[in-house]
């Protein structure tokens, strides 16, 4: 059944009423540096923003072993986040309506230069229509809007009338290890939505992700006697170079796939770092590369990991000098696979009614070649899980910056997604 006109047209009221605490809310996350393994004070900062709406609270950390004997966790490392998984959870008095999970990350990667940088990239500037700031579109805004729906139904005397699980993880940009790690907790329900810089369309289908590293030696001499030696960084760049032959033929498959054979390039390898060597003038004796591959949904990570593996192999064995020396290929971080949302699911049906009565527009949906924690509910939960969420530029690069009318759309479409699919009940019978 379809919202009540009268509550849809006060909730939307609500959420303007309520923007500008919205956006200071997102201000204050953004002000938080918390790049990987550095989300400890952001995650007080949601505990005690949710506690004081009076969400029952949950804190609680990593547990390795149980993560690493699930076949959807990414490896662990030195660099993996130990700061904890933040849940506040609301219990309506009656529980008649559908429960939901609402999860944003707080993780964000690394600013690279600041100098380069119009503002500090943790300092929340608005010009216009835009909020800058590092993590801010992804997904800080997001975060803020889970936390403002519910806000803005509250203010209106109402309340969902189903339980709602608001999730704030970490690892999300690393290892998917933090929702997957709520997951293991035992958290269900029987939709989730997470509120990823989506340009306001929902995601249909999404690529599986692997961290892999490979490890090349060489033989140093002096370069007077380069011939004898053998440079480790030279043949990282054949290795790179089987590894973008390997990239081509996995997007040639793309016409097997249904939600991915009208993109150009939806398998991206990207060599996310490379260091080696000791002195610029030594032959250097080892060279590693940090790689990022997506894979198609369908595909197991261990599948995907092992014709790396051999692909990389069968390489060395064809090259002179590494037949002698082969390549060493660590996977140390994402081993995730990728999902397809099957249309038709009425949680999908219902965000399509308030994305229209929020927007005037209906809800289009596309392919995404990210990685996204919805993966975890998914595949483990097997419930319809729905990534839609704002406008946002430049994610990952230097003046990351989200749109704060778009966000304000999102924000009303998920309050009224909240009410439709939870239903409401009076806050103060």
């Amino acid at each position: 059944m379809s919202l009540d006109p009268a509550l849809r047209d006060r909730i939307i009221a609500s959420v303007d009423q309520g923007f500008d605490q919205q956006i200071a809310l997102s201000q204050d996350l953004i002000r938080f540096p918390s790049t990987r393994a550095q989300e400890h004070a952001v995650q007080d900062f949601v505990f005690q923003t949710l506690r004081k709406r009076g969400y029952a609270m949950d804190r609680f950390e990593m547990d390795q072993k149980a993560l690493e004997r699930h076949p959807g966790s990414g490896a662990f490392s030195e660099e993996h986040s130990r700061a904890p998984i933040v849940v506040g959870i609301h219990r309506p008095r009656n529980e008649t309506g559908r429960s939901l999970i609402l999860q944003g990350h707080v993780d964000v990667v690394p600013t690279g230069p600041t100098e380069m940088w119009t503002h500090p990239p943790f300092e929340p500037v608005i010009e216009g229509d835009w909020l800058y700031g590092r993590g801010g579109a992804d997904m800080k805004v997001g975060l803020a809007a889970n936390i403002s729906a519910l806000d803005a139904l509250r203010r209106i005397g109402v309340q969902p009338a189903a339980t709602i699980y608001v999730q704030s993880v970490v690892e999300e940009e690393s290892t998917g290890n933090g929702a997957l790690m709520a997951h293991l907790r035992g958290y269900k329900a029987d939709a989730a939505l997470i509120s990823e810089p989506e340009a306001e369309r929902l995601v249909r289908a999404n690529v599986g992700v692997l961290w892999f590293q490979i490890e090349v030696r060489g033989f140093p001499v002096h370069v007077r006697q380069m011939g004898t030696g053998a440079n480790a960084i030279d043949a990282a760049y054949r290795v790179i170079g089987e590894l973008r032959r390997l990239e081509d033929e996995w997007n040639a498959e793309k016409v097997k796939h249904e939600h991915f054979k009208d993109e150009n390039h939806p398998i991206n390898l990207n060599i996310g770092k490379i260091e080696g060597g000791d002195w610029a003038s030594s032959v250097p004796c080892w060279c590693k590369i940090d790689c990022r591959v997506s894979v198609y949904p369908g595909t197991s990570a261990e599948e995907a990991m092992r014709k790396i593996t051999d692909r990389i192999a069968a390489f060395a064995r064809s090259d002179t000098f590494l037949a002698n020396m082969p390549p060493m290929t660590t996977f140390n971080g994402f081993q995730a696979e990728g999902y397809v949302l099957q249309p038709g699911s009425e949680a999908e049906a219902v965000l399509g009614r308030a994305h229209t009565a929020a927007t005037g527009k209906p809800l289009g949906t596309f392919m995404t070649a990210a990685y996204l924690d919805a993966r975890v509910y998914a595949l483990y939960d097997k419930i319809p899980t729905l990534c839609y969420g704002g406008l946002g530029e430049n994610i990952h690069g230097f003046d990351e910056r989200a749109s704060l009318a778009s966000t304000k759309r999102i924000t009303k479409a998920i309050a009224l997604f909240i009410a439709e699919w939870c239903g409401t009940e009076p806050v103060n019978p």
